[in-house]
Parts: structure tokens; sequence; C-alpha cells
């Protein structure tokens, strides 16, 4: 990250990348197989950090799942605020999206993962199958919402990016509010109601 903010451009040789840092090639491929496998590390370490810290939480495991995605998105772009000059040139250097996309890969995996364990946590606790939410469908979702909120949070220039919270905010609990209100279980319920009515 200090030699991408320094030279301003992502160094394209591993040879000269090691030249810089006084180390042998051996050694960063004892690492990474390619320079760009540490572009996508980057962001995975701000992933695990982020996890490290709402963990941290004594009271993060009674929070709710809305509790937990809100905290995970405001501790995650906290910590993209104290390395934005690097998120910034890593996401706005390549003219392609596709390529900028690439960079994420790895993000992505670890985040739809984080949201399908929350998911399936919370069916295990519903009483009928018909309830349950489809966990690919929700880590998937959490992950457009990532894309949008990164992008948001881009273009974002109110002080301490007090905008991007209020986004966060917004947007988790719409998508939670569509998630447990959705019409299936509205009709579930609805049934329930008229059984009980009507047999008892």
């Amino acid at each position: 990250m200090t030699a991408v903010l320094e030279t301003e451009h992502f160094p394209t040789s591993v040879y000269k990348f090691c030249k810089e840092l006084g180390i042998g090639e051996e050694q960063f491929y004892g690492e990474f197989g390619s320079l760009d496998a540490v572009r996508r590390q980057v962001w995975t370490k701000f992933f695990d950090q982020t996890i490290e810290r709402i963990e941290k939480d004594k009271n993060y495991n009674g929070y709710t799942n809305r509790e937990k995605i809100l905290s995970f998105f405001y501790t995650f772009f906290e910590l993209l605020g104290l390395n934005r000059s690097y998120v910034l040139f890593a996401l706005g250097s390549d003219s392609q999206p596709s390529r900028q996309l690439a960079q994420l890969g790895d993000l992505r995996k670890k985040v739809r993962g984080y949201a399908k364990s929350l998911i399936e946590a919370a069916n295990e606790e519903k009483q009928t199958k018909v309830t349950r939410h489809q966990p690919g469908l929700f880590s998937e979702g959490a992950w457009v919402q990532m894309l949008f909120l990164l992008r948001f949070w881009m273009k974002d220039d109110s002080p301490g990016f007090e905008k991007t919270d209020v986004a966060i905010e917004k947007s988790v609990n719409t998508i939670f509010d569509i998630f447990d209100n959705t019409p299936l279980e509205r009709v579930v319920d609805f049934g329930k109601f008229l059984y009980k009515e009507h047999m008892t």
C-alpha cells in the first residue's frame, strides 16, 4: 500500500517490487503467487480486521442479525476511512470496471460467507421451513449492498463521512424490512390466523 501511494502506480514487476523492498523473490512467492494476489489480500485484510474488531465487543454475540450487519458495515467503512487514499487509488486507477472488481473477488467470498453464516443461524431458530430465508440470496444481497455502499462512500465528502453512516443505516434497515416481512411469511401468518379462527 505504501509503495502504491508513494509511486502512484501499482507495481508491474515482482522483481522490481522485491528489489524496492529489499527481499528476495523466493520470499515473495512463499506468500503470494502474483502481484494481483497482493491486491486482493489487501481487501481481505480489511475484512479480517473488521471481524476482529466487532467480535471484541462483548455484546456482539447477543446482537440481532440486523445489529451485526450494521456493526460490520460501520466498522468496515471506518477502516476504509483510515486508508482512504489507497482505496480511492485502487478503485479509481483502472478505467476497466472488470479489473476494479477483480481485486474484490476474495472480499466478495468473505462477505458472502459472513452473511450466509448469519442467515443460517437465524434459520435454525425458524419453526417452519417455509419461513426460512435462502442463505444464497441473502449473501448475494449483502455483497450487492457492499458494492453500493463502497461506491457511495467513495463519493462522500461529508465531514466524518456522516452521509455514508446514514446510507448504511437506511440500506440495512430496508434490506431487513424486506427479508423480515416477505409476502410468503405474511401469507403463512394469515393462514395461521384463518386456521385458528375456523378450527378452534
